[in-house]
């Protein structure tokens, strides 16, 4: 497998300026995979400029053909399946299983809803008063900057270019400096299947630098950052010397509410997935789990065996359920998080601790953990963003709202039980961008994703993002020729 290591400028991959690199490293076992240039602000200037002088052309492009183009982008993904699947776990850790499962898939999927999006994003005549025609234009904004995490970055970047450029604008995309590889070639993808020079840059770099910069831009209309909610508040600081848009996902403390009705084995599944799916590396992970005080005890008797169950390893094996945390750095972070809770007087139920494997050793490993804690202990707080689970006990349905709405951010959380009133109530009350009943942590490229409060604004997907890629222009028109000047005259 020939691995990009190289900026994604006008079409053509090139150095860093300064030549600046940064290695790859493989969190299995910390293996060298590639040295990646770092972009500068020489490199984001190039590349800013690189999207302004494609804009004027690609954004005249008929829609149909921006949607073609991102069909084909889609085909040629597909066509390269195993590779990117392979590439992705490598770079992440990511199960095998998964990014072939879901992560390719998924965006596979993104980039076709957004072809077919492309040619469907439609104006708005409206009713004013007799002998004007007052008509809406959805126009793209120009280039965008886009700023894409380390926990799901194949994913994140359909979710990013797919509706940016169906709406005609051209794109400057940072990934996560320690997760680059995927995007890389996704950009060579696109060169291939005809998208014009300059209309996607890809510039790995450092958050603190390219990042940074990028947000700070003059030429750059528009910054669109999923990451975390203290650099989401760096990002809007950043953003104010020219007054750009922005869209924010950002961090999330997920309440999963289990009540006394629910069908037990669907919902210790669904909890399992909610945290444990990608290593508990989601901002939408189900990371609290509120249980009702009557099945407590049942609910874990069941969920703690099958927890200890998911199989640790090569994430490259197709027997493995949950692979390494993606780098070193946040392995020691959330095994922080585990002297935290144990500081605080939470009980530890299961792991808290690397697996004890020769195999795993190089690795950035953490076994599967569940931790009973009170409601404003800091793992019931902060996000944890690993295979960490906090269990609370509630005992009313309103304190369950208020446990479930204790935290200051707002981006997901589910509910099991089998009463629709009480499942509709909880819906409306609960603070979240979005709920899943019965269910939990399902997307898809129709259905809007983001949150509220400290998870952020702005929504990706569906009909919603195609707003946040476009400004409104109203266009009035004087239908009638014989009606009087405004301050008529007399005489």
């Amino acid at each position: 497998m020939q691995i990009q290591d190289k900026l994604f400028i006008a079409g053509r991959f090139v150095p860093a300026a300064d030549g600046a690199t940064l290695p790859s490293l493989n969190p299995h076992d910390c293996s060298h995979l590639a040295d990646v240039a770092m972009a500068g602000k020489a490199d984001v200037d190039a590349a800013v400029e690189a999207a302004h002088d494609a804009f004027p052309a690609w954004s005249r492009t008929s829609a149909a053909e921006r949607g073609r183009l991102l069909y084909k982008l889609a085909d040629r993904i597909e066509a390269s399946a195993e590779e990117l699947s392979r590439l992705e776990t490598l770079d992440t850790g990511h199960p095998i299983r998964d990014t072939r499962g879901a992560d390719v898939p998924r965006t596979v999927a993104t980039f076709r809803y957004f072809g077919g999006m492309a040619d469907k994003l439609e104006g708005t005549v409206i009713p004013v008063e007799a002998g004007f025609l007052n008509y809406l234009l959805r126009e793209p904004l120009g280039v965008v900057g886009q700023i894409v995490p380390w926990n799901f970055p194949l994913m994140f970047t359909s979710w990013k270019m797919g509706p940016a450029l169906a709406a005609g604008n051209c794109v400057v995309l940072k990934p996560a400096e320690i997760t680059p590889l995927s995007t890389l070639r996704i950009a060579e993808l696109m060169a291939e299947v005809g998208f014009p020079p300059g209309v996607v840059n890809v510039v790995p770099g450092l958050g603190s630098v390219a990042g940074q910069y990028l947000a700070e831009h003059p030429g750059v209309a528009k910054i669109s950052f999923t990451g975390s909610t203290a650099t989401g508040r760096r990002i809007v600081q950043a953003s104010a010397g020219n007054l750009k848009k922005v869209q924010l996902e950002l961090g999330g403390k997920g309440a999963n509410i289990v009540f006394d009705d629910a069908r037990i084995d669907a919902a210790v599944n669904g909890s399992a997935f909610a945290i444990f799916h990608n290593q508990g590396q989601a901002c939408v992970a189900g990371s609290r789990l509120l249980l009702h005080e009557k099945i407590a005890g049942p609910f874990l008797d069941k969920f703690l065996p099958l927890a200890r169950s998911i199989r640790l390893g090569d994430p490259l094996e197709p027997s493995t359920e949950m692979g390494p945390l993606t780098s070193t750095v946040h392995r020691d972070r959330v095994l922080q998080y585990i002297e935290v809770a144990k500081e605080q007087g939470a009980e530890i139920l299961l792991g808290g601790k690397p697996p004890d494997r020769a195999d795993l050793s190089k690795g950035c490993y953490v076994e599967p953990t569940v931790v009973r804690a009170r409601p404003l202990d800091r793992v019931c707080q902060e996000e944890v963003f690993g295979p960490f689970l906090a269990v609370t006990t509630f005992k009313e349905d309103d304190e369950a709202l208020a446990l479930a709405n204790g935290t200051g951010y707002g981006l997901g959380g589910g509910l099991w039980t089998q009463d629709l009133t009480r499942a509709h109530r909880f819906a409306r009350e609960m603070k979240s961008g979005m709920v899943w009943i019965n269910c939990y942590k399902r997307v898809n490229p129709a259905s809007p994703f983001g949150g509220t409060g400290n998870s952020g604004y702005g929504r990706e997907m569906g009909f919603e993002v195609m707003r946040e890629y476009t400004q409104a222009k109203s266009v009035w028109v004087n239908v009638d020729a014989k009606l009087p000047p405004f301050y008529p005259r007399q005489g």
